[in-house]
């Protein structure tokens, strides 16, 4: 393998922290997002949603080519150790639907993907009808699926997807740091993971390795570091560089990469990560940073013939990768996770499921998702939650949501405040109705 950095891979002993950050904040309004918290999740999903699909030769055009296609490869290897015939999958912050041919491949049997960005979904749409011809080979795909566009570290979801749960495997990549801006959104990100896994189901995941990060901050000079094919920033309240470990959640930094990324993300410490998983049942089977991921891999003759395959050997004579010294100090960065849910796993599979998902989506079958605003933030509970699939997806989006075609396909937990206005309306008809039958008595 070709290296930029000779240095160790990331290493820790990983124990969970003491009661260093506060517990199950659900339901109380400390830990309720902000405005800014609820702006930088819309600028992430602006971001990917105006990323347009490529053509091949645009993607092999790309200066982080080579980078991209170990990416896959790291989730590929992911996919065929964990994935089994027959899995049900929920693929949270599935993108375009990249990997859809990674599961395609493993046979599965049911696949439920979501994304905040309507773009990225809609792309993953086509993607799966076999409709972007220009930048898959593949016409059609062996599993039924179900598409959903919203928030998923900030929805419940254990309610929307109640006929299609629990899941065999849930998969993560690159997005996890998204939710860790609060606690709240942490915490809620893996509440949905453990209420959807079966006992004894896997959860993979690739997210930036806050050791490497935090470790090239405090080499580099200013607030600033990167190279030729991307760079991090962070704001001037760390120009000390110190983190408090008491203060785990909403680091934020900024962070570019040719051709892919350009917005904001957060720090995830990996003990605090562990730690709150242990909390909603879900126990580390292991963390590797990809450089050690790829070392310890790529001495399986069926993974480097993977990696050939993808194209990540150049023209296929090589046995070590072509990714540029810059390349593959961007790879240095992230971190690759396995975490199983407690508990024995029942017989129930998810190829049961088949029924739930459709072998061609049209743009009616995406369902949208989003928690509900009232304005009031001392009621805003992760529980109000409106769920809807939408008859013109082409409508304004924030009318849209607003519009279910059936009341079974709206979902939500009543507030008292709620409750209180729907009582006020009730007293309001109930008064019309009245006035109406005294009127007319009065006229006869």
């Amino acid at each position: 393998m070709k290296r930029g950095y000779q240095e160790s891979s990331s290493s820790g002993s990983y124990e969970p922290p003491h009661s260093k950050f506060k517990h199950n904040p659900e339901g109380d309004g400390r830990f309720l997002e902000d405005e800014s918290t609820k702006i930088f999740a819309k600028k992430v999903a602006d971001h990917y949603s105006a990323r347009t699909n490529q053509t091949l030769e645009e993607r092999e055009a790309s200066p982080i080519i080579h980078l991209k296609k170990l990416n896959n490869w790291i989730k590929s290897v992911l996919i065929q150790l964990y994935a089994k015939r027959g899995d049900a999958v929920l693929d949270l912050a599935c993108g375009k639907g990249g990997d859809l041919i990674k599961w395609d491949k493993a046979r599965i049997g049911y696949y439920v993907g979501i994304d905040i960005a309507d773009g990225s979904i809609e792309d993953c749409r086509t993607r799966y009808n076999g409709d972007a011809d220009h930048h898959q080979r593949r016409k059609k795909f062996s599993f039924p699926a179900r598409l959903i566009c919203g928030d998923c570290f900030e929805v419940r979801l254990d309610k929307v997807l109640a006929e299609d749960a629990p899941f065999d495997i849930c998969s993560c990549q690159f997005a996890m740091h998204y939710s860790w801006s609060t606690e709240a959104r942490a915490r809620r990100a893996l509440a949905n993971v453990s209420a959807l896994l079966r006992p004894g189901g896997i959860f993979i995941g690739t997210m930036p390795d806050a050791n490497v990060i935090i470790k090239r901050l405090r080499q580099a000079e200013g607030l600033e570091f990167g190279n030729s094919v991307y760079w991090i920033r962070f704001d001037e309240e760390f120009e000390k560089k110190k983190f408090k470990s008491s203060s785990p959640f909403g680091i934020k930094y900024t962070f570019h990469l040719e051709d892919a990324v350009d917005c904001p993300e957060w720090i995830v410490p990996f003990h605090v990560f562990k730690a709150l998983a242990e909390e909603h049942g879900l126990e580390l089977v292991f963390v590797k940073n990809s450089h050690a991921f790829v070392d310890e891999y790529l001495k399986k003759p069926e993974f480097v013939e993977l990696m050939r395959r993808l194209g990540a050997l150049g023209d296929g004579k090589e046995d070590h990768s072509t990714l540029s010294p810059d390349e593959w100090e961007v790879a240095y960065l992230y971190l690759a996770f396995v975490l199983r849910k407690r508990g024995q796993p029942d017989q129930a599979r998810g190829s049961s499921r088949r029924d739930k998902g459709k072998m061609h989506l049209s743009k009616e079958d995406i369902s949208y998702i989003r928690k509900l605003d009232r304005g009031n933030p001392s009621i805003n509970h992760p529980d109000n939650v409106v769920s809807t699939s939408l008859l013109n997806p082409t409508m304004n989006r924030n009318i849209k949501s607003q519009l279910p075609t059936s009341f079974e396909e709206i979902q939500i937990s009543c507030s008292a405040a709620a409750y209180g206005q729907i009582a006020f309306k009730l007293s309001f008809v109930s008064l019309f109705c009245f006035y109406q039958a005294y009127s007319e008595r009065h006229n006869r």
